[in-house]
């Protein structure tokens, strides 16, 4: 009998010890049920990353021939890609939360939390799920789910090598902070027309053709008698590096409906060699009040900036620092001075 009830107690003793070896097996690169393995060790592989941010937005990019797209093979910033890159390549292992953290942190990330899917040559291999800041700030509290090991039960607390700081605000979902900030890039010998129309002070209008080597200006649709072809590759080599300022975060929908109704101030409008036009439609930034007589006038509020209509649609601010030089013709070419307004007239005395 007593042997029976040994062999009974051996077989539950190896049955534990198989259960615990397959455990461990099973949660290989975990600690006390924490994964810890969230860095890449390769991100050359990495071609798509998903981010869906605590708002409910979703925003996915992709990687195609070296270069970082949004999934429609739009535009986006790849600095701000690289920056996640670097994340998945340097993110390392910092410390372990408080046991009795646990039920509390766990409640916390799943009611609100950043999900980042990672995948590697098409195919899925982690996704992060950030919390909140450590405390000290140094950190970022989170929870792996990967391909290998599966979801862990607890979160850890996770930071950047050689970085100072947190890791969640790498990873948005605002489709406007991905935006491409260039507006035009563009080689001269690429550009065939630049036509710029000023509704409110017709006489600046211009416009600029190249055909090969020649070249010519017109004026209110009238043809400059003579102009210097350096001047003309001058103001063309403008368009080389053109970037918008910030994506619109003021104006709301029906806001945009109403401006876009009105008549721009200026319309620029460039052709290139291939056929392609850029057309950008440009607003003052106004403010109506009421006068002592009662009537609303409209001011112009913002000396330094503008709205312009991109050719998606989308409205953005731009800085005239930086569009002056493709708007102010007079400067590269000898207009005619009868044409223009009086304080100009004043400034060329």
């Amino acid at each position: 009998m007593k042997k029976i009830i040994t062999l009974i107690l051996a077989i539950g003793v190896l049955s534990g010890l198989g259960y615990y070896v397959y455990q461990l097996n099973a949660n290989k690169g975990k600690s006390d049920s924490e994964l810890i393995e969230f860095a890449v060790q390769n991100t050359d592989n990495i071609d798509k990353v998903v981010i869906n941010d605590a708002f409910g937005r979703t925003f996915e990019i992709l990687k195609t021939d070296g270069v970082w797209t949004d999934k429609d093979g739009g535009c986006i910033q790849q600095s701000s890609a690289e920056f996640i890159i670097e994340a998945f390549r340097n993110i390392e292992f910092k410390g372990y939360l408080p046991e009795a953290s646990h039920d509390k942190y766990n409640k916390l990330m799943a009611s609100q939390h950043t999900k980042v899917d990672i995948y590697e040559n098409g195919e899925w291999i982690k996704s992060w799920y950030m919390g909140p800041s450590a405390q000290d700030h140094y950190g970022q509290i989170m929870l792996l789910d990967s391909k290998e090991y599966g979801k862990s039960d607890n979160p850890v607390i996770m930071k950047l090598k050689g970085v100072n700081g947190i890791i969640e605000p790498r990873f948005f979902a605002d489709p406007k902070k991905w935006l491409c900030t260039n507006i035009f890039a563009i080689q001269s010998h690429r550009i065939k027309e630049v036509d710029v129309k000023f509704n409110d002070e017709p006489e600046r209008s211009f416009t600029v053709k190249k055909d090969g080597f020649n070249m010519s200006v017109y004026q209110q649709g009238k043809p400059l008698a003579s102009v210097d072809t350096t001047m003309i590759f001058r103001y063309l080599n403008n368009y080389q590096k053109i970037h918008f300022d910030i994506a619109n975060y003021e104006l709301s929908a029906a806001q945009i409906d109403s401006m876009k109704a009105t008549t721009p101030f200026c319309v620029l409008s460039l052709t290139q060699t291939n056929g392609n036009t850029t057309k950008l439609r440009c607003f003052r930034i106004k403010q109506s009040e009421y006068t002592p007589e009662g009537k609303i006038e409209y001011r112009d509020i913002d000396k330094d900036r503008f709205w312009a209509e991109l050719p998606s649609g989308e409205v953005v601010k731009c800085q005239y620092f930086v569009f002056n030089p493709l708007f102010l013709g007079h400067i590269y070419f000898p207009m005619d001075i009868s044409m223009l307004d009086v304080d100009e007239k004043i400034q060329e005395k």
